[in-house]
């Protein structure tokens, strides 16, 4: 069985076929998803959890998990109601992690300190609660500043806690995987772990020990190689899994069941 580990369920672009895309999910041996909780802003980050509870039960269906948080770019609209909202999404069973969250200096955004404070806001949310982190984190080209200041956050708000996370998609070089692993991450590999321009990428997660790795699909974007520029989706994250396989020379199913039982660690569940 494999998990995907990130995956936007509640993307207006599976309107049309949420159901059947989730059908293929398990036909292609994904056991669970995990839903994202960020939706367009705040005002929406509640719509994983809707999914979880539709979905959930059915037969043919992945497993599904929900998280909650606020997107980098949404950090000025970290207001008491959105934090208090998110408090509550949070206590809730389905909802299993704090994120996306994170720092994003790639695109243009909120400003980088609010970017700060809307972050260590959530992890204050997050640590009561016993809900491990999604980080989503992205430099400037060329450069490691968002790592950088996001280490800064965690080792003075996070580490303490014990609680560790996901390092979502992960794009940064074996330094920042080592620091990840230290402070109780987990490095997720997408699509992008395929792309022929991407051995870069491939030579850390080569590196990265292998309690240490997640699967993800990030739908409904980066696609792997072959179906790059289409629609992404949880069936796809076998592609993934089957090249982090290759990079570790193990098999499909040895991958499917580390990756599965680093998420069931990480998350305290039986899958």
């Amino acid at each position: 069985m494999l998990i995907d580990s990130h995956a936007h369920l509640d993307s207006s672009r599976y309107d049309d076929d949420r159901e059947q895309m989730l059908q293929r999910a398990a036909e292609a041996g994904v056991g669970a998803v995990l839903s994202i909780g960020i939706g367009e802003n705040p005002s929406e980050m509640h719509q994983a959890l809707e999914i979880c509870r539709e979905f959930n039960g059915k037969a043919g269906m992945p497993r599904l998990y929900a998280s909650a948080g606020i997107y980098p770019h949404n950090a000025a609209e970290a207001d008491d109601a959105a934090l208090a909202k998110l408090d509550s999404l949070l206590a809730e069973p389905e909802v299993i992690a704090c994120g996306e969250i994170g720092l994003d200096y790639y695109h243009e955004g909120a400003a980088h300190p609010v970017q700060r404070e809307g972050l260590i806001a959530q992890l204050k949310i997050a640590a009561p609660r016993k809900r491990p982190i999604l980080i989503h984190c992205r430099p400037k080209d060329g450069v490691t500043d968002a790592w950088d200041d996001l280490f800064e956050v965690l080792d003075e708000h996070w580490a303490s806690t014990g609680l560790g996370g996901v390092m979502h998609c992960f794009g940064g070089g074996w330094e920042q995987a080592r620091r990840s692993l230290d402070l109780g991450f987990l490095i997720s590999l997408a699509g992008n772990l395929t792309y022929p321009k991407a051995q870069p990428l491939r030579d850390v997660a080569a590196r990265v020990p292998i309690y240490g790795v997640l699967v993800e699909t990030d739908a409904p974007w980066l696609a792997p190689a072959a179906l790059r520029g289409k629609r992404n989706e949880p069936a796809f994250v076998t592609q993934t899994a089957q090249t982090l396989a290759e990079l570790h020379h193990l098999t499909s199913e040895e991958i499917s069941l580390a990756t599965t039982k680093n998420f069931a660690r990480l998350f305290n569940l039986t899958v």
